[in-house]
């Protein structure tokens, strides 16, 4: 009978063991939809006859699919371990500059990746244009991403217009690889509630809002969020030069990218950081939003300066508070104008220039280098060319 015993409590262990084994294997191989996890039933029942070196032994132990979703589930949600001495070090390729194993489309529109909202928070003040949420969201560890790329979000439900399922959206990333919390295992989105206002009801027109920005801003933490991607590689950072000059020109939520950028260089302690602050490259954000209470993460851009003077620059074009050198409105492009000199020669000694936003600002700067061109003699498309074939000039505007 002692034997039995043993032989009993060696097979509920083994068991154990086995449905342990299960559910790491699950957590650690390529993503598995729950739905096949439900299907599994791991049970250890009392064993057949023909096994005579163990006839009597049984157990009573069960683990059936909620045993393993919850196995499953935690293992999607577990922190990745942070390295020693809290350097954000964990993602990085070798060597770090290596653009050749950047993730892109890991999770496509027809099988995507399903994520958790973390968090959502109005980041603008009463007097915004608008409103603007700070969306984080966990994938898990099983999406990363580099700085410059963007997620594709596919809201619930269908469109009207045709009966079929919403189409995905794209948001360029507002977090490092790291993700905000460092983990490597969050996302964040800068995201602008989109509504219409409608001149005949003098009110907005719920029927014609953003359908994928309300999903996100009106998102509570738990709710579910598909997820396609990452996406892009035009808004990448040449990593390879720590001396490279950085010039980030924004509007509204296109600071996204920038705020990816700029934790990479001064809030993480990331190999390119390290290497970018000891440098003499300068990192210059040119943001455009209508006035002081739709400025975005400024609390973050005034803790950089602070610590990096000679490697931060910060320039603001508040519309509906400031006026640019002909009395108008101050608009970006108006901004980047006032420094027209020293950005151009800048961009000859290898800067890389970035624009993320709305495409309306593209005119005018170009505009504003095509007349420096002119005054040095030079011709502005052959300029703009050589500075495209260096890979110096990057744009993602809407």
């Amino acid at each position: 009978g002692g034997k039995q015993d043993e032989l009993a409590g060696r097979s509920e262990a083994s068991c154990v063991m086995l449905s342990t084994f299960v559910a790491s294997s699950l957590s650690l191989s390529a993503p598995i939809g729950v739905s096949r996890v439900a299907q599994s039933r791991v049970s250890c029942t009392r064993m057949s006859d023909d096994e005579p070196w163990n006839s009597n032994a049984q157990s009573s132990t069960t683990l059936d699919k909620s045993t393993l979703e919850a196995a499953y589930d935690a293992a999607m949600n577990a922190p990745a371990p942070a390295a020693a001495g809290g350097k954000q070090d964990f993602l990085e390729a070798e060597p770090y500059w290596d653009q050749s194993t950047i993730p892109v489309n890991t999770y496509k529109n027809k099988a995507p990746f399903v994520g958790k909202i973390v968090s959502t928070k109005r980041i603008v003040g009463p007097e915004a244009t608008g409103e603007t949420c700070d969306v984080v969201m966990s994938h898990g560890g099983k999406m990363p991403y580099w700085e410059g790329q963007s997620y594709g979000v596919i809201p619930p439900g269908t469109n009207p217009k045709n009966g079929k399922p919403n189409s995905v959206r794209l948001y360029s990333i507002a977090s490092s690889r790291y993700g905000d919390d460092m983990t490597g295992t969050t996302t964040t989105l800068c995201v602008r509630r989109a509504t219409y206002w409608c001149p005949e009801l003098k009110a907005d027109d719920p029927a014609k809002k953003g359908v994928c920005s309300n999903y996100l801003c009106d998102s509570k933490p738990g709710d579910d969020v598909k997820l396609t991607g990452p996406s892009g590689k035009v808004m990448l950072i040449p990593e390879k030069d720590p001396n490279v000059d950085l010039i980030m020109v924004a509007t509204g939520t296109g600071i996204a990218p920038y705020r990816s950028f700029i934790r990479r260089l001064f809030v993480e302690k990331t190999p390119f950081g390290e290497a970018y602050t000891k440098g003499s490259g300068l990192a210059w954000l040119f943001l455009g939003v209508a006035n002081s209470d739709a400025l975005l993460y400024d609390d973050e851009w005034q803790e950089v300066l602070k610590k990096y003077p000679d490697n931060f620059r910060l320039d603001y074009a508040l519309s509906r508070e400031q006026k640019n050198k002909d009395g108008g409105k101050m608009y970006i492009q108006d901004k980047v104008a006032e420094y027209s000199d020293e950005i151009f020669t800048r961009m000859d000694n290898g800067a890389h220039m970035y624009f993320c936003g709305l495409k309306g600002m593209m005119p005018g700067i170009t505009e504003m280098l095509e007349g420096v061109c002119k005054d040095k003699g030079l011709v502005w498309e052959d300029k703009l060319s050589e500075w495209k074939k260096a890979g110096q000039w990057h744009v993602e505007v809407y």
